[in-house]
């Protein structure tokens, strides 16, 4: 008999501060930067993101959003034997995010790593696990995106620091001998590097390098809208289903533009797209699952149904995941 796995539980986290873009243009304006609420609406459909405390970090983030998934899907942290994080803002160089995730759940003597492909990293990290159960290598995997991006945002350029926030979410994915996980679809391009990256890097007991946030916001739409359709599209043919089998589209929730786009390549109505990125901005790996669980716990995203989730990120990194939960 076959082995799957499915999603048994979902979770999320979002810390306490909200910043609306009000507050965000008074907090720019203090240091001379020019913006408004409608400049940001108008160009990414956000308009309120949250960020942790200085003392916050991914881990701690991700902690709330693991337990939260585990209490959904009735498991205790000692049930867990895999767990993996999707971050690209980390505690520390090493250990990884999810080896100290695991002393703080409880979970020790699992396989924890960290998988790190910026935006589209949930998606990576969920194939993973999903390839790891169906293996019989794990199963039960806790699979989380953390994220505490205020920590690389330039608050001098007004293009990027208005885009990203802080969060956390996880999924609980056990093994199954009904399919959950239907296919998935990952890609990458280094020749893209320059157009999204943070390119300093620890050395010498400094920082080398430029360590905030750098993007050609055109260059990452253009490639964005292309490959998210041709993964989604992928994605479908293995698993022999077509676009009007898709119940809800559940994107990395980067820009509201690059979401309608791919929805209107895919013949869906806006109406079947999960949609958060008004109130948590660019939470990088941690969109998706805080998306899925916003629309799992308020009854929009039902059992039974299938689900597209889909994400782009540095690297270039684009990847696609067909469930049915």
């Amino acid at each position: 008999m076959r082995r799957y796995s499915r999603i048994t539980g979902t979770g999320s986290y979002l810390p306490p501060r909200r910043l609306t873009n009000a507050d965000l243009v008074t907090e720019l304006g203090q240091r001379g930067i020019e913006t408004s609420d409608e400049w940001i609406v108008e160009r990414t459909g956000i308009r309120a993101r949250h960020f942790a405390a200085p003392d916050v970090t991914a881990s701690d983030l991700g902690l709330e959003a693991a337990r939260n998934a585990l209490q959904a899907a009735s498991l205790k942290p000692t049930d867990i034997d895999l767990i993996i994080v999707a971050t690209s803002t980390p505690d520390m160089v090493f250990p990884s995010a999810a080896c100290i995730l695991q002393n703080k759940l409880g979970a020790n003597g699992c396989a924890a790593f960290d998988v790190q492909a910026v935006c589209s990293g949930f998606v990576y990290a969920l194939s993973v696990a999903d390839a790891m159960i169906q293996s019989g290598a794990a199963n039960r995997a806790l699979v989380v995106g953390a994220e505490v991006f205020s920590r690389i945002l330039d608050f001098n350029d007004r293009t990027t620091c208005v885009l990203f926030g802080d969060g956390a979410g996880a999924v609980v994915l056990e093994a199954s001998d009904s399919p959950g996980i239907l296919s998935s679809d990952l890609h990458a391009d280094g020749k893209h590097v320059d157009i999204l990256c943070v390119p300093g890097h620890v050395s010498g007991g400094g920082v080398l390098g430029d360590p905030l946030l750098k993007m050609d916001g055109q260059a990452v739409f253009k490639l964005a809208v292309g490959v998210l359709e041709k993964a989604a599209h992928a994605v479908l043919a293995k698993a022999g289903l077509t676009e009007a089998d898709i119940d809800w589209l559940i994107p990395h929730q980067a820009n509201i533009r690059i979401m309608q786009s791919t929805a209107r390549k895919l013949k869906m109505s806006m109406d079947k797209v999960v949609v958060t990125v008004d109130q948590h901005g660019n939470t990088s790996a941690a969109s998706i699952p805080l998306a899925l669980d916003h629309a799992v716990r308020s009854g929009q995203v039902k059992k039974g149904e299938t689900l597209l989730l889909e994400g782009v990120g540095g690297g270039f990194t684009w990847g696609a995941v067909l469930l049915k939960l």
